[in-house]
């Protein structure tokens, strides 16, 4: 019984050095940083009127790329799950390619097929429609990946008593399906709103980081420190972990909301 808790002990031990290591001392240096300025420091930064459009841009283009997700990525999932055809295995594996290619070579291949170059005639670059393709791009796997298993488990004989009784399939989607894959629809929706916040990569070379226009957050950021602001840019940085960290709360929340009334 010793031996069993002397190794939990160690277990949790290393699991909160590992955290801390990796997760919790970098974002405590990122606030001690940002509060090195005291509240007029940090309050100038987060103010800036250019800081302020980047911020701006952002949470409305990620609040967009969220609610786009939220459909394309369930309806995507529902074809994954439901239907057969020919290709079904090879799209399953790209829906993982964002995952697993650099964020700035997917900026590049963005720009090159919608730049001023684009085999397609589409020129799209250092505009707001590309920043939001691009957003679009590296969030495609979120709501695919969290309703896919959730469709997969859900029990169908609900749907056939339904459509037994006369129900037509816009009824039973909305009165059985939708209620069982909302909650993971909203957590791959807030995966993919926290991802669009801070991305770098897949925006930096497509938005042209004009100021007032198409500059995203993250670009200002690297723009703050690249101008040794480092303050300002750490400022920058803890508003935008608070408003990620206010997200995942708020999954969180929807998911034990769902669980205390399927209970």
């Amino acid at each position: 019984m010793a031996s069993l808790r002397s190794w939990r002990a160690l277990g949790t031990g290393t699991i909160v050095v590992y955290l801390s290591l990796v997760v919790l001392i970098p974002l405590a240096s990122v606030a001690w940083e940002s509060a090195s300025g005291g509240w007029g420091g940090f309050w100038s930064a987060v103010t800036n009127p250019q800081a302020l459009a980047a911020l701006r841009l952002t949470l409305g283009l990620s609040g967009a790329v969220a609610l786009l997700n939220a459909v394309t990525g369930t309806l995507i999932a529902w074809v994954l799950v439901r239907d057969d055809f020919p290709g079904k295995s090879l799209m399953d594996a790209v829906i993982d390619l964002p995952f697993s290619l650099p964020t700035i070579v997917a900026g590049l291949t963005l720009l090159t097929l919608y730049g001023p170059k684009s085999p397609l005639g589409i020129n799209v670059a250092y505009t707001r429609v590309g920043v939001l393709l691009s957003l679009l791009f590296v969030t495609l796997p979120f709501v695919v990946r969290s309703v896919q298993p959730v469709l997969q488990e859900l029990d169908r004989s609900m749907e056939e008593a339904a459509a037994s009784l006369g129900a037509g399939q816009v009824t039973i989607f909305r009165r059985i399906v939708l209620p069982n894959i909302l909650p993971a629809v909203f957590s791959g929706a807030g995966l993919g709103f926290s991802r669009s916040l801070g991305e770098f990569g897949a925006v930096v070379l497509i938005s042209g980081n004009v100021p007032f226009r198409t500059q995203m957050i993250s670009v200002n950021i690297y723009g703050l420190i690249e101008s040794d602001n480092v303050r300002s840019a750490a400022a920058l940085s803890l508003l935008l972990l608070v408003i990620s960290a206010l997200v995942m709360l708020a999954m969180d929340w929807v998911r034990r909301w769902r669980w205390g009334h399927e209970r």
